[in-house]
């Protein structure tokens, strides 16, 4: 079996590495690979902090650049880019004796996938790497893609902003779109990629968001056990 892990920067990296997270995340993602021997796994790293820090960095010293508007966005997205390669890299190399192949940076080349994990990156503007995730998903023949986040679920609204927001357990593709809109700005902060969404309900993929770092709880979504998060598409 392949799971396919969008493993968002938000976990990674909030702020700086999180070191302790991802000590507990390499012991557990061992224990997996340990009790299924067929198991395989696509982890696709996001920017987190590092890639807000940037973007940010160049909106307040570029003030614009003289550049038109789909021209600064490129060049935020690339910010962006860069830190998920950064952070899979570290990915990569704390998983170095199950992954022997290369960062994947482009979902549609092709990728080789030789040791049981395979560590992915951000491609090219004009998405995140959920999109990313998704096109990997569809190019191993994996038919869900696990969305680890700093949310344990997606609600009908924003809970920051509305009090009465409640969880969703399961949602379609037609509703969850309808939340996030078509249109991906460069860091823009929805449970997953609008672009990548419509990728995912085109090709009949099935996106669980949950907490990233509850772990015990990605071990039973690997183990096709009872879960907390929210099915997108099922």
């Amino acid at each position: 079996m392949i799971a396919v892990i969008s493993l968002g920067g938000s976990i990674i990296a909030p702020d700086a590495v999180d070191v302790e997270f991802l000590s507990r995340f390499t012991r557990v993602v061992e224990e997996l690979l340990q009790e299924d021997a067929a198991l395989r796994l696509v982890f696709v790293a996001g920017g987190g902090g590092p890639a807000r820090a940037y973007q940010k960095a160049f909106r307040e010293i570029s003030g614009g650049a003289g550049l038109a508007a789909a021209a600064f966005d490129e060049e935020a997205d690339w910010l962006g880019i860069m830190a998920t390669r950064l952070n899979a890299q570290l990915v990569k190399a704390l998983f170095a004796r199950h992954c022997p192949d290369c960062v994947a940076t482009d979902p549609t080349a092709e990728v080789s996938f030789s040791g049981r994990i395979l560590v992915a990156a951000g491609w090219k503007p004009g998405f995140s790497s959920d999109n990313d995730a998704v096109l990997l998903a569809q190019r191993f023949g994996a038919k869900r893609v696990i969305n680890l986040s700093n949310i344990a679920q997606v609600h009908t609204a924003d809970p920051k902003l509305d009090g009465g927001a409640r969880p969703i357990d399961a949602i379609s593709w037609k509703d969850f779109r309808a939340m996030v809109g078509d249109a991906w700005t460069p860091g823009k902060n929805v449970p997953f990629d609008p672009v990548a969404s419509a990728n995912a309900e085109k090709h009949g993929i099935t996106v669980i968001c949950a907490a990233g770092r509850d772990l015990e709880n990605l071990k039973k979504i690997i183990r096709g056990e009872a879960f907390v998060g929210t099915s997108i598409g099922e």
